[in-house]
């Protein structure tokens, strides 16, 4: 896998995965606003009503009847604060929000089309579970994956789906025009206004040669060049159309026009993606998965230089960390499931694109040499894997060490029935389901 904001050398691994959100959902009878101040006035002057309660509770708050929800910020956070009318006042924070990142991958026995409907079946689970959002990913010239137009794809399961976010994680914009960028995004703006979200990374998501292929040849010899940072601006100049009159662009319109943008995020793995996303005032997506060690720092050096942007001047930061996970009913099954993970990731860091995702049984009878047996070693940091109660631990330590507003959970299983229940587990254990009833 290609971190999403790698500069790509010579050669990339195929796998560019996100990193990969919104804003939370408006208040039912408040005012919508991207400044946590304006949403916390209008909030402490509602009337509380067993009616607003319910609705609190349908958007996630640990509210009751008869309970007024107020918010407050700290900082850059939201905390919320339930003040029952007859008694004591205490404090609860805002629950975590759980995602979906989906790769398509193919596995050991099934085909392209088979891999693109279970994606598309998995985010229609996701959605009943109360997962936020789902994304997708762009990877080229890498047979064990079927999604290479993360866009196309995400139009298909907006439609299969009726709540649920869906976005990119992420469309790797070197690869393409911003201006295509632009109108494909508005397109599907249009028809599922509010649920999509446009996931950027710099890295091109394959190797050296594909990426000029891609690019064509009036791009040759761009694939080392990092104009990551300009290519958003020009980008949003398409989705805001705010070009100044002076600009090359001004007067090209992104088709269709009068559509709201996508929602935003930047992804990235290092300090550059960090950098540019508090740097032009953009939510951020951490691809944990590539870089374990340094998730924390990364992500709290984000927050901590955030500067809201022009366009967006009452956004605030706004965080998720992606995380590769393994999980099932108990740490004995989860670790059985795992070794379909162990022997994928071995074959990618040997370069080995073509094979499918195997099979539990063709992973445990595979008998890893000394250099494969340091490689699973080694790749094992890279993931999360348990029973359900140790996997939920060790994702709110880890989003509590990152100040993440949301997960987004990678789930890596050959069997369709084991991705969804382990999905289900999840939403379980963090009381999904409690907050959409």
């Amino acid at each position: 896998m290609v971190p999403p904001d790698a500069v790509p050398p010579d050669a990339v691994p195929p796998d560019a995965v996100p990193a990969v959100p919104d804003d939370e959902a408006p208040v039912p009878d408040v005012e919508e606003s991207l400044d946590p101040q304006a949403n916390s006035t209008a909030l402490m002057e509602r009337e509380p009503t067993r009616k607003t309660a319910r609705e609190d509770i349908g958007r996630g708050y640990r509210s009751y009847p008869l309970v007024r929800n107020r918010r407050r910020a700290r900082g850059d956070r939201v905390v919320d604060t339930a003040a029952p009318i007859y008694g004591v006042a205490c404090v609860v924070t805002s629950p975590l929000r759980l995602s979906v990142l989906d790769l398509s991958p193919l596995t050991s026995g099934s085909s392209a089309r088979d891999a693109l409907l279970r994606t598309i079946e998995l985010a229609k689970h996701a959605e009943h579970l109360g997962y936020t959002r789902f994304w997708v990913a762009e990877h080229h010239n890498a047979p064990s994956l079927a999604c290479s137009a993360p866009d196309v794809l995400i139009g298909q399961i907006a439609t299969a789906t009726t709540t649920l976010r869906v976005g990119s994680g992420g469309v790797m914009l070197p690869n393409h025009a911003p201006l295509a960028v632009a109108e494909r995004f508005r397109v599907l703006s249009a028809l599922f206004p509010g649920r999509i979200d446009l996931g950027l990374g710099r890295a091109p998501g394959t190797d050296k040669k594909t990426a000029m292929a891609l690019r064509g040849r009036a791009f040759e010899g761009s694939v080392h060049v990092d104009d990551f940072g300009e290519r958003i601006e020009e980008l949003f100049g398409f989705l805001w159309d705010d070009f100044p009159p002076d600009h090359p662009n001004a007067g090209i319109r992104a088709i269709p026009v009068d559509v709201a943008p996508p929602s935003p995020w930047v992804l990235g793995s290092t300090e550059s993606g960090a950098d540019i996303a508090a740097r032009m005032g953009l939510p951020f997506a951490f691809a944990r998965m590539f870089n374990p060690i340094e998730a924390e720092e990364l992500m709290k050096r984000y927050r901590a230089s955030f500067t809201a942007s022009r366009r967006m001047p009452g956004a605030h930061a706004e965080s998720i960390v992606a995380v590769s996970v393994v999980c099932a009913e108990t740490d004995a099954e989860a670790e059985r499931l795992a070794a379909s993970s162990d022997l994928a990731g071995v074959r990618q860091s040997q370069g080995i694109r073509h094979l499918p995702f195997p099979s539990v049984e063709e992973a445990l009878a595979h008998r890893f040499d000394e250099e494969e047996e340091s490689i699973r070693l080694l790749q094992r940091q890279r993931h999360i894997i348990g029973g359900v109660e140790r996997v939920r631990g060790e994702l709110g330590a880890l989003a509590e060490a990152c100040e993440a507003d949301e997960i987004m959970i990678m789930v890596g299983a050959h069997e369709s029935e084991a991705q969804r229940r382990a999905y289900a587990l999840l939403a379980n254990a963090f009381g999904l389901g409690e907050r959409a009833s």
